[in-house]
């Protein structure tokens, strides 16, 4: 198995297979310490690296888990199965998931969750095969809902892992829309100031810890408040 992505979920992941038993032959992220002492791979491009994952790969799967990175051709063309663990309900919560959620406590969304789905050429866009959902309650905050969002999506992965490895499943059958279909990228922050006024904006805002891995949505609800200074720096 393949897993490229960043941060703890990725390194949970790459943890709970390993301790399963299945190869990990590659991780692509930013931080060799992902890695867990399987091979390596930090490439600001990985599109660039498509040899070496075709090279590492010894049972075709490729697992993408907090990845920011966008997958395209020649990597696309590989022959891999490729599949994402998204943090939101697609296709509802495309995109960013720290603009999705704060866009979903906007418009009164009464679930969220994680989906797992195959990567093809769009953005979060591919066959859904599963999701886990989990209610919206109307005093969530920010900060609350990625956290849990954060949970299901590890509970997701280790859920399907053994049926996606012995090739039985998950179950191909789709899987019940969220929608109507949405997508939360950096460009959707432009929209933030319409909800100025909005009575869930206080709790939508509240990123809480999670503001110094979200600085563009941390800054651009330091610009609707008028607050200038926007999140802190992280720690060293």
């Amino acid at each position: 198995m393949i897993f490229i992505g960043d941060g703890a979920l990725l390194r949970r992941a790459v943890a709970h297979a390993s301790a399963r038993g299945h190869a990990v032959d590659l991780v692509c992220s930013e931080d060799p310490r992902d890695a867990a002492g399987a091979p390596h791979l930090a490439a600001a491009d990985v599109n660039t690296r498509a040899a070496d994952l075709a090279g590492a790969s010894t049972d075709g799967i490729v697992w993408s888990l907090n990845n920011r990175r966008i997958l395209r051709a020649p990597v696309l063309s590989l022959g891999l199965r490729i599949l994402n663990i998204h943090n939101g309900l697609l296709p509802r919560h495309r995109g960013l998931p720290a603009v999705a959620i704060l866009f979903a406590l906007l418009h009164g969304d009464t679930e969220y969750g994680a989906t797992l789905h195959e990567v093809d050429a769009g953005i979060d866009t591919g066959r859904v095969l599963a999701d886990r959902c989990f209610p919206l309650g109307p005093e969530d905050r920010h900060h609350q809902v990625m956290l849990r969002g954060i949970r299901a999506c590890q509970a997701l992965f280790e859920e399907v892992l053994a049926a996606v490895a012995d090739g039985s499943g998950p179950p191909a059958e789709p899987v019940r829309p969220y929608g109507p279909e949405g997508y939360h990228g950096l460009r959707a922050l432009e929209r933030l100031s319409e909800h100025r006024d909005h009575p869930a904006f206080a709790r939508a805002a509240d990123l809480g810890p999670f503001a110094v891995h979200a600085p563009e949505v941390a800054r651009a609800v330091a610009a609707v408040r008028g607050d200038a200074r926007g999140p802190a720096a992280p720690p060293v």
